[in-house]
């Protein structure tokens, strides 16, 4: 079938609903394909591209993507691909995907675009690693859909971007495997970066009870107030809902909380990381019994301090981001650490042939961080 590809429009939100319920049942818990106020926000940004595909024939709405970008940070995010179930194996997904690269990378709009595609199949996996993204890394029980799945994040970066990173002369041992997993897989290189002991940290209690509000509105309006230099955040592209400060308000925690995909990610910390590297472990709980069965945060990788404090809290780097962030002429490298409080089971994940050794990397990070070490006395 040769589709019509072409911007979406606000007229075509029924529908656009009505496609994502047929590829993906009523599990779908990004606001994009279910919330028609955000949806309509999305078609209507001037930094989200968002294509739909029609049957030349009949009209009928038979595919759809969008890159949302952020302006500051010069990242897009590829979401809501979604092909109509009678209109696959067509190369519809791939051919929605490569536009929408070719309208924000090679149009020089964005540095890098980056994916999170689902592990139940190969199939996601083999569509945008046909249209030039690569693997990361894998996040492990990343969402709730009608079960808890992992993801694998890909990332496709535009040309000379990868060569402009910022050298990292240490980084905790315990990241050192992942960044050989990298190097391999993405032909990158960390020969001056050497492997050193994490940075001890001391977790405090004292912090006393935390309170989080959840007031989506205010939130977002604090937060603008507290960051309006978008470099400061931990994660772009994603506008915190909720708020975690201790009685006496030494430090605020803004976090994206999804109830319905059981999961959160942290986007960032006021006065800075380091207020709240003491208490990641009250946050975490906090956050954990609000729901949140998994927990992800993106730290700079010259950041040993902070990334010592989520690694002795029980994070596990499961992906690195090259050339994440743009600072002047370079770009920062970036982990993504994630903490899960459910049952990690890879049993029913199928992983390309390029995906296996960041699996196989988490696999080892995971047991070194849970499992204890017996000696053996002969």
């Amino acid at each position: 079938m040769s589709a019509t590809i072409a911007p979406a429009r606000v007229a075509d939100i029924a529908e656009l609903r009505q496609l994502y319920y047929a590829v993906y049942g009523p599990h779908y818990p990004v606001a994009l394909g279910t919330d028609p106020a955000t949806m309509a926000r999305f078609v209507e940004d001037p930094h989200t591209l968002w294509l739909v595909a029609r049957c030349p024939d009949t009209g009928a709405l038979a595919g759809s993507a969008a890159v949302h970008g952020d302006p500051g940070s010069r990242i897009g995010r590829l979401e809501g691909l979604a092909v109509h179930p009678d209109h696959r194996s067509g190369g519809l997904a791939a051919r929605l995907t490569e536009a929408l690269c070719a309208g924000t990378l090679d149009a020089g709009r964005l540095d890098s675009v980056y994916a999170t595609v689902r592990t139940v199949s190969a199939g996601p996996q083999r569509v945008v690693a046909r249209n030039g993204f690569r693997p990361l890394g894998v996040l492990p029980n990343a969402v709730d859909l009608s079960s808890r799945e992992s993801l694998a994040l890909y990332a496709r970066h535009r040309p000379g971007v990868l060569e402009r990173r910022f050298p990292v002369p240490e980084v905790p041992a315990p990241l050192l495997p992942l960044l050989r997993t990298v190097e391999r897989a993405l032909d990158v290189r960390y020969e001056g970066t050497r492997a050193v002991a994490p940075a001890p940290t001391a977790e405090s209690d004292t912090a006393g009870h935390l309170e989080m509000i959840e007031a989506p509105a205010f939130v977002r309006r604090r937060f603008r107030d507290r960051f309006p230099d978008a470099g400061r955040w931990f994660y772009p592209l994603h506008t915190p809902n909720v708020l975690l400060t201790p009685e006496d308000g030494r430090f605020e925690v803004y976090a994206y909380l999804n109830r319905s995909g059981g999961y959160c990610s942290l986007v960032a910390a006021h006065p800075d990381p380091a207020a709240a590297a003491a208490y990641l472990g009250p946050v975490t709980r906090a956050l954990t019994r609000a729901g949140a069965g998994y927990v992800e945060a993106l730290v700079p990788l010259a950041h040993h301090g902070a990334l010592s404090a989520f690694l002795a809290e029980g994070f596990v780097a499961g992906a690195l981001y090259p050339a994440m962030r743009r600072d002047g002429d370079g770009f920062h490298d970036y982990v993504v650490l994630s903490r899960s409080t459910e049952r990690i089971d890879f049993r029913d994940v199928v992983v390309e042939p390029s995906l296996q050794p960041y699996l196989d990397c988490y696999v080892s990070a995971w047991t070194s961080t849970y499992l204890p070490t017996f000696e053996v006395a002969s």
